[in-house]
């Protein structure tokens, strides 16, 4: 069945090529769609196309229909195109005449659109939580690690002191950058679609504000062709959300990574962490960081995808715009999994004591040697040079004391500002 059909079929191989992999994305957004089928069949009863009574037994079909969904009953056989024609047999099978007229006043393109908005809402508010439980267990791991001395690097050089308190609280506080950028895209897909039709509106005196509060939007869509022109936009506004959360995720399990390797042995994991070589019996390896930092990588790509399916394309409906579905569905997936690992795996992580009484590390603290004669009179490049001198000679005496006091330095590292300006986002 085909919502569009109206006499003869189309030939398989057109069937099999236009629907694509839709029925198995549609099966995640059909209980929004059902949700806002719901919202449309009370609103035609408030503007008189249908009884109260006939939106109820609508609204009560369509409650079921949802309620199977969410529980993973509800399917789309091959012979229904998509979740739209599936859901609209039922409710014909169930209430006959009634189930006809539940498309009414709208098209499948804004019911596609309004199924995405609901669900990208849904799944931006659960990553944002998620992502702030990551910052929780990010900044205790910085309080409780926060006097343990590691390597600073730049070029991959040994640079000057850091801490574990620094690392995980940087990597804490990038992640409020991207809850901003949640933020900007649960705006965008906030705001209600629904009654702009195939992108020009309808000649049915809809009430598009009604339906825009009974769906728990922030706002409507006012104009119809906007509406329509929103489609691949909201996908590609969230997929830089989610290449965001990614960027932090993979430079983190980069880290792990490095720290991991015995040439480190900054960090270690329990046994059942790590996975194991077919032929070394040694090795412990962090297949659980590579993964997370590979499919976080492939995350970053997917702005890209979306910019390219998109451009150039004129205003009004167009195919291609269906290609948006599946990998921001996809993503979105991807990136629940990594944070669920992180959060699995984080609390368990073994941290290294007294690295940096290392001699290979002595040169970290060349920088506050120096600082400390600028401190005592020196002109700062007379200074750098004599210290340079005295490396160059091998004739440098570390000094490991270490005393950074400006705030975001190791020695204070503003945890508290931190969680300030994440409570401001929450």
């Amino acid at each position: 069945m085909k919502l569009w059909q109206k006499g003869n079929a189309a030939h398989q191989k057109v069937d099999h090529f236009t629907v694509g992999s839709d029925r198995e994305y549609d099966l995640l957004l059909a209980a929004y769609d059902c949700e806002a089928s719901s919202a449309h069949a009370q609103m035609l009863a408030k503007i008189g196309l249908l009884t109260k009574e006939e939106a109820n037994l609508v609204t009560l079909a369509l409650n079921n229909l949802k309620k199977k969904a969410l529980e993973g009953s509800f399917t789309i056989e091959d012979e229904f195109e998509d979740m739209h024609s599936k859901i609209e047999h039922v409710l014909t099978d169930q209430l006959g005449d009634l189930g006809k007229k539940i498309h009414t006043a709208r098209s499948r393109n804004d019911q596609v659109l309004v199924a995405m908005h609901l669900y990208l809402k849904n799944e931006i508010t659960g990553i944002k939580k998620t992502v702030i439980e990551l910052f929780d267990l990010l900044m205790s791991l910085a309080e409780q690690h926060k006097n343990e001395l590691i390597p600073g690097y730049t070029h991959l050089q040994v640079a000057m002191p850091s801490s574990f308190g620094m690392w995980f609280s940087a990597y804490a506080e990038s992640l409020i950058d991207d809850v901003q950028f949640l933020n900007t895209a649960f705006c965008l897909v906030d705001q209600n679609p629904l009654g702009s039709a195939a992108g020009y509106g309808s000649s049915f005196p809809i009430d598009r504000e009604y339906t825009t509060e009974a769906l728990n939007f922030g706002t409507l869509k006012y104009n119809s062709v906007a509406a329509q022109m929103s489609r691949g936009k909201v996908e590609k506004t969230t997929a830089v959300a989610l290449s965001m959360v990614g960027s932090t995720l993979s430079k983190f399990a980069m880290d792990v990574c490095l720290y991991m390797g015995q040439d480190f042995n900054f960090v270690s994991f329990p046994d059942d962490l790590t996975t194991g070589s077919s032929i070394m019996p040694h090795k412990k390896n962090p297949d659980i960081f590579e993964l997370i930092r590979g499919k976080c990588n492939a995350l970053q790509a997917l702005p890209t995808q979306l910019t390219l399916l998109t451009t150039n394309l004129p205003s009004g409906y167009h195919r291609e715009l269906q290609l948006a579905k599946g990998p921001i569905i996809d993503g979105i997936q991807e990136l629940k999994a990594c944070l669920d690992m992180l959060l699995f795996s984080l609390p368990k992580i073994e941290v290294s004591k007294n690295i940096t009484d290392q001699s290979k590390y002595d040169y970290l603290f060349s920088v506050d040697t120096l600082n400390a004669k600028v401190q005592d009179g020196m002109p700062f490049r007379d200074a750098y040079r004599e210290l340079g001198n005295a490396i160059e000679n091998g004739d440098y005496d570390p000094n490991r004391s270490v005393e950074h006091t400006h705030l975001g330095s190791i020695g204070n590292l503003g945890l508290e500002q931190i969680r300030e300006k994440m409570n401001g986002l929450r």
